[in-house]
C-alpha cells in the first residue's frame, strides 16, 4: 500500500482513525472552547458502517462520509499534523468528490466551526461556496456545498 490509496476503513484501523483525528483537531479546543466533534465520534460506529475511507501506512489521514438522498455530507476530514503540505487533504478531497460521483450524487455538503478559520480559506480554494451560517448549541458552523458538474 502506498500513502496515496484511499480506502475504507477496517476495524483494525479504528485507533489509528482516533488517534489521527484527535491529532488534526486538539489544536482547535482552545481557540473554539469546546471539544471538536469529531473527537466525541464514535469512530468503531463509524468504521463499522463503510463511513470512513483512509489514506497512509500507517494511517495519516482520512474522511469520514454519508451518503444522503440528494448530496454527499462529508462529515470529517483529519490529515495528521505531521502530513499536513504533502498533498494528503486535497487527495481526500479529491476522492470525495469521485465517490459522490459514482454515487450519482450531485454535491457535496460540510459544515466548519467558524472559529477554524484555515477552512474558510481551503474550502472554497477547492470549488466549495458558503450556503449558511448557524449557531447548533456551542457550535458556530459555516455550512458549505460543492455543485458537481
Amino acid at each position: 500500500m502506498t500513502d496515496v490509496e484511499i480506502r475504507p476503513a477496517q476495524p483494525s484501523d479504528t485507533a489509528a482513525v482516533k488517534a489521527v483525528t484527535d491529532a488534526a483537531y486538539r489544536p482547535y479546543i482552545a481557540r473554539i472552547g469546546v471539544v471538536p466533534q469529531p473527537m466525541e465520534a464514535d469512530h468503531a460506529a463509524d468504521v463499522a458502517a463503510g463511513r470512513v475511507f483512509v489514506t497512509g501506512e500507517p494511517v495519516v489521514g482520512l474522511v469520514v462520509i454519508e451518503a444522503r438522498a440528494d448530496h454527499l455530507f462529508l462529515d470529517s476530514i483529519a490529515v495528521h499534523p505531521d502530513a499536513r503540505g504533502t498533498g494528503v487533504g486535497r487527495r481526500l478531497l479529491t476522492f470525495v468528490d469521485a465517490h459522490a460521483r459514482a454515487l450519482g450524487l450531485p454535491e457535496v455538503r460540510l459544515y466548519t466551526n467558524a472559529m477554524m478559520w484555515e477552512n474558510q480559506k481551503i474550502y472554497p480554494a477547492y470549488g466549495y461556496e458558503v450556503v449558511a451560517r448557524r449557531v447548533d448549541g456551542p457550535y458556530d458552523r459555516v455550512h458549505y456545498r460543492k455543485l458537481l458538474r
